[in-house]
Parts: structure tokens; sequence; C-alpha cells
């Protein structure tokens, strides 16, 4: 009868705490980076504007460069392309809460309400198509970039900062031009809109990403050497 739970006990101990954690994070950071991109956001003390879900999509950069660390950029590669699975998840529930009725007591007492969720959630099909495709290509780019800086040698916190801050910068770029001109080529000039987001993703990398990438570094090898429960 203890068969089962110590299978569980087994595989839960195959897989490094940091890892798991990291696995979870990774999940969530996909599908809150969409609802986030809504709203623009300007960079202090500047007057660059970028859509607010590079934050959580910075997340997703600092955590599969710290699995690529750690883990090997094979796991950080597959990582990325398991990613689609919470997107394809959210997307379809989403779709399926916007297409049933709202109650009657929502849409009398609260229609504003009903009227910000619908206009945040709904997307236009060129968006929901240039998402995903920016995802895929950006995060597989920073994962190869940072494994392919890093050379046979583990390197030092310096060359880690470096290694996170280039690889970030450079797909952040490619992310940009991808899903502006996959989102809205053809429906106005996208030159200001490409070059802004550029410049400010680009900046946000160098600026805050090497330094989580450490961090993240860290915490991992730290719940690693946390004892099993």
């Amino acid at each position: 009868m203890t068969q089962p739970a110590d299978s569980t006990r087994i595989a839960a101990a195959a897989m490094p705490r940091g890892l798991f954690v990291y696995l979870l994070f990774y999940g969530g950071m996909t599908v809150l980076a969409g609802v986030l991109a809504f709203k623009q956001v300007q960079l202090w003390p500047t007057d660059l504007a970028v859509e607010s879900g590079i934050f959580a999509f910075l997340l997703l950069v600092v955590i599969s460069s710290t699995i690529a660390q750690l883990y090997g950029e094979k796991l950080a590669s597959r990582l990325v392309w398991w990613g689609f699975l919470p997107l394809a998840v959210s997307a379809t529930l989403i779709w399926v809460v916007l297409s049933l009725p709202a109650s009657p007591e929502m849409v009398e007492f609260r229609g504003g309400d009903l009227a910000a969720f619908e206009t945040v959630l709904s997307q236009t099909p060129r968006i929901m198509m240039a998402g995903p495709a920016a995802y895929l290509v950006s995060l597989l780019l920073n994962v190869w970039i940072f494994s392919r800086l890093r050379g046979k040698g583990e390197g030092n916190t310096l060359g880690l900062m470096a290694r996170g801050a280039i690889a970030s910068a450079l797909s952040q770029a490619i992310d940009s031009v991808i899903f502006v001109t996959l989102a809205f080529y053809g429906e106005f000039d996208i030159t200001n809109l490409m070059i802004g987001q550029v410049i400010a993703k680009v900046v946000l990398s160098v600026v805050l990403v090497p330094f989580l990438i450490v961090g993240g570094v860290a915490l991992a090898k730290r719940l690693d050497r946390t004892p099993a429960a």
C-alpha cells in the first residue's frame, strides 16, 4: 500500500527543487505576459513607452537562462516549447469565457466592469498569432545565444551577467520586430513603434536581466541544497 507514495517521493527527489519551482513559475509568466501587455508604461526618466507584458516576458528570459545555466541548454529549449501548453489552454479558456453570456446581475449593475473585462481579454487574430510566434523565436534564440557565449567553462559572475544581457537584448530586439510586424504591418506605419519597442526592451534587458539571472541562479542553487521534506 505504500508503493505509490514511495514512487511519488522518488520522482520528486529526482527533480532538483530549484528546477521544479522555476517550471511552475514559468507557466504562470507565459499566461500573465499576455494579460499585462494591454497597458503601455513609460520608462522613467525617458519618453520610451513599452507594453507592460515585457516585465513578465523578461522573467521568462531569466528563467530560461537560469535553467540553461544550471540544468542544460536542451532542457531550457524544451521548456520554451512546452510553454505553448499554458498559452494554448489559457487562450481556449478565455475564448470560452468570452463566448458565454454574462449574468444579468453583472450586466445591470457592473456594465462598465464587463466592458473593461472584454476589452482587455479580447484580441484580434493577428495579435493572437503574433504573440506566440514572437515568444517561440525570441526565447529559443535567447537560450541558444546564452549557451553559445558560455563556451566550455563555467565562467564567473560578470561573465554570467554579460551573457545574460547580450542574449536578452538580441532576443528581445528580434521579439519586437516579429511581434510588431505580424500584429500591425499594413495597419499603419510601424517604424516608430518598432524602434521605440526595440530600444525600450534592449534597455530593460541590459539594466535588469543581468542582475535577475545572477539572483535566479543563486536562488536555484539554494533551493537545490534544501533537504527534501
